[in-house]
């Protein structure tokens, strides 16, 4: 990975002890990442290299034609680009001519943040590793897992011939009915910029280019084309803007994804204030902005607004960055010098990551499948969450001699979630699905990966007799349970990208057969592979649940891991579960009352917005900053689960609290494996000013893993942006001086550990 931008706020993001991976011990294994390709040599300092790779590309553009500076800044999508270019055309998101006398590199671009997409099969025969859904990886709490699955697929990117990975996604959860949650790193914007940053930074160590999208406040995909994200400048720097600051800052993208919707009345990727005032002055971003597919609407608004580069323009109304841009130029309502940094900006872009001078393989590779399905059990393993676990069900006891699985089709696979991401797994899919109406017909099926849960069950359970019941015989279900040791039931939730789910409950009247399952049998266990948070009006009566979100490729044998105590549960909530719909800031998605079915197609399909004139309608982000716990504890309201909440099969302490103030606010704590099995624990820092009555937020976390009755002292340091608050009027941070309340904690809503520390008054640059 190179390193090139600079960064005037502080650096430290967060300051703990070095991650640790635990020995075995009693009770099994800890999730550990597993190695991945190996990383780049360590890279030179940021401001040199940036200087480096802007000179050289300032060289090169000097060298250029117009109408070669041009070619550069339209990109095709080549699935509708036959013809269009003299080079091979790989059926895949996007495609950009190289300039061979000056040796400029052809660019080819792939989905995306889970592995490298092939979404309906079109490159035939094609697969990659699937990682476990963004909200997993956001779950292990842990920058390692996040790193190793972006070292793992930016390698088999690069092995399928991809120089430029549509990876980075850290839009914030602001509605748990969002259709791409699973995608995206949780509700917070400390956790999600550090580990897309991570995750980033993985994939660019493969000398690759990654983005870091959807750029910004692309929260919703009902109407994701046409509407309007409204929000007040302080709270949109607090939230959204500080996750893409954070991910900017420690993953270094060679590229930046300007979104769909507008924000604040202005199209994403021609909004002058996000691009040029925050991304590339406040921030120093000196990379490359691209457009979403399909996501421009002008040529001299959007290049003097910031935009860069028009992504597969075959999806917008006209080549705006083709012919109309050079006639812009040439009548001076685009100057010389902005075609120039457009240009430079691709180029540093590409040679800063070491994309520029690291050829493609002329054939594709086969990457080494085997050790990357390691590194998705893996991530499956430390972002899996044991969300209840009352009288000990879990882990299964080896008492259990008959055990029935019902649901989920567990008997084959697991689900995945759909849209651009979807990744064509190794080993294949056991249950494909096409649609034949709504936004995401076209690029995407109902899809499971073909890793068995009920195969990885019994093979880990040799002396019980595992059974599978697919649930449709309601009869025959009950019967079976009451028959049995044990129930687990697997329950689904498919969601996907240009659609939102119409409501938090699960789908097909699963509530009602875990329920007369719970009353069938007491030893039951609610497995749930879902897209984000669902309602669980049957959570009384099921003493066991686990959250296994959608767990990649070798999510069965996560499960079965899981399940049998092999492995600790480690997960942490990255999102709140409501407990009723009523709860979150908006109990349905925004404008869908507005549109009629084909107008919501085309509000979130760029093929058919392209062809249609559709209006505009606003969201209104009323909770502000106050994303996800932080609306809760502002509004006095009990979720189901809370934010970074998680159970364990061992037990953990923290002993002799110090908190410190001064210049930065930091505790130092003993963390104590209590119980009897090795395990990893997350530790939380929140905080807020004692005088302030806001909510208090996530200031740092680490990941410990110890073994039974290992103790490890731990420091945390606050990120002081998040204690900070952003003041327009500077424009900058400003932590005033005073006292402030730090809760070691975890979850966002424990307060058992409180105390307070002086700090002094600070300001710092945007």
């Amino acid at each position: 990975m190179k390193r090139f931008w600079t960064r005037c706020a502080s650096a430290t993001i967060i300051a703990t002890v070095g991650l640790t991976t635990g020995a075995p011990a009693a009770g099994g294994r800890v999730a550990k990442p597993a190695p991945a390709s190996a990383p780049a040599p360590a890279p030179a300092p940021a401001a040199a290299q940036g200087a480096a790779a802007r000179a050289r590309a300032d060289a090169i553009v000097a060298r250029m034609t117009i109408d070669e500076k041009i070619a550069l800044l339209h990109g095709l999508f080549p699935p509708m680009a036959a013809g269009k270019s003299s080079n091979e055309l790989i059926p895949s998101a996007g495609h950009v001519d190289g300039i061979a006398r000056l040796g400029v590199p052809l660019v080819r671009e792939s989905d995306a943040s889970l592995g490298v997409a092939n979404q309906v099969e079109q490159r035939k025969g094609d697969v990659a590793t699937a990682l476990p859904s963004g909200l997993a990886t956001a779950a292990s709490f842990d920058p390692a897992i996040a790193r190793a699955g972006g070292t793992m697929i930016g390698a088999e990117a690069r092995a399928k011939r991809f120089n430029v990975l549509l990876a980075g996604g850290v839009n914030l959860t602001r509605d748990p009915w969002n259709g791409r949650n699973f995608e995206y790193l949780g509700e917070d914007p400390l956790l999600a910029g550090t580990l897309a940053g991570e995750h980033i930074a993985g994939v660019q160590s493969n000398r690759i280019v990654s983005t870091v999208k959807h750029f910004a406040l692309n929260a919703q995909e009902t109407g994701r084309t046409v509407v309007d994200a409204r929000i007040g400048e302080a709270a949109f720097r607090m939230s959204d803007l500080l996750a893409f600051e954070i991910a900017i800052e420690k993953g270094q993208p060679g590229s930046v994804m300007c979104a769909y919707n507008k924000v604040g009345g202005d199209w994403a990727c021609e909004n002058g204030h996000l691009l040029n005032d925050v991304l590339k002055r406040d921030w120093g971003y000196h990379g490359w902005v691209m457009s979403d597919w399909g996501a421009v609407h002008s040529t001299v608004k959007a290049a003097n607004g910031g935009l860069d580069q028009q992504s597969g323009q075959e999806l917008d109304k006209a080549i705006y960055f083709g012919a109309p841009l050079k006639a812009a130029v040439a009548a001076g309502q685009v100057s010389g010098k902005r075609l120039d940094d457009m240009v430079a900006r691709y180029l540093t872009g590409l040679i800063a990551t070491g994309a520029y001078d690291t050829p493609m393989p002329a054939t594709a590779q086969t990457p080494p499948y085997a050790a990357h399905a390691e590194v998705a059990q893996r991530a499956a393993e430390a972002g899996i969450v044991l969300l209840k676990n009352e009288g000990g069900v879990l882990p299964i006891a080896r008492s259990a001699k008959r055990i029935v699985v019902i649901g989920g089709n567990a008997d084959v696979g697991v689900l995945s979630g759909g849209g651009s991401s979807q990744v064509r797994s190794v080993g294949g899919a056991p249950v494909e699905i096409p649609l034949a109406t709504g936004g995401s017909a076209s690029f995407a099926r109902i899809t499971y990966h073909a890793s068995s849960p009920l195969a990885a069950l019994r093979k880990a359970l040799p002396g019980a007799q595992v059974t599978w019941l697919d649930g449709r015989n309601f009869n025959a279900t009950i019967d079976a349970a009451k028959g049995a040791d044990l129930a687990i039931v697997f329950a689904t939730q498919w969601t996907t990208e240009a659609e939102d789910v119409p409501d938090l409950r699960l789908p097909n009247q699963q509530d009602a057969l875990i329920a007369a399952v719970a009353a069938a049998q007491p030893h039951i266990v609610a497995v749930m592979e879902t897209g984000g948070p669902v309602l669980m009006p049957w959570i009384k009566a099921v003493p066991a649940v686990v959250q296994a979100w959608y767990p990649g490729q070798r999510g069965g044998e996560a499960l079965a891991a899981i399940l049998t105590g092999a492995v600790n549960p480690s997960g942490r909530l990255p999102i709140t579960f409501p407990a009723d719909a009523s709860q979150p800031p908006r109990p349905r998605p925004v404008g869908l009352d507005r549109l009629t079915g084909l107008e919501a197609e085309a509000a979130a399909n760029p093929a058919v917005a392209s062809q249609k004139t559709l209006e505009s309608f606003p969201a209104d982000y009323v909770e502000g900053a106050d994303v996800g716990y932080r609306w809760y504890e502002k509004k006095g309201l009990t979720p189901l689960f809370r934010f970074g909440h998680g159970l364990s099969y061992t037990s953990f302490a923290y002993r002799n609290p110090v908190v410190a103030g001064g210049a930065r606010l930091t505790v130092t704590f003993d963390v104590v494996n209590t119980g009897q099995r090795a395990g990893a624990d997350v530790p939380q820092m929140y905080v807020a000013r004692e005088d302030g009555g806001a909510p208090m937020r996530l200031a740092a976390f680490t990941r410990v893993t110890l073994k039974p009755g290992e103790t490890r002292r731990v420091t945390l340091t606050a990120e002081p942006r998040i204690v900070a608050d952003y003041d327009t009027k500077l424009p900058g941070w400003r932590i005033a001086a005073g006292r402030y309340r730090v809760a070691l904690a975890r979850d966002a809503g424990d307060r058992t550990i409180v105390s307070s520390a002086t700090l002094q008054a600070t300001t710092m640059k945007p």
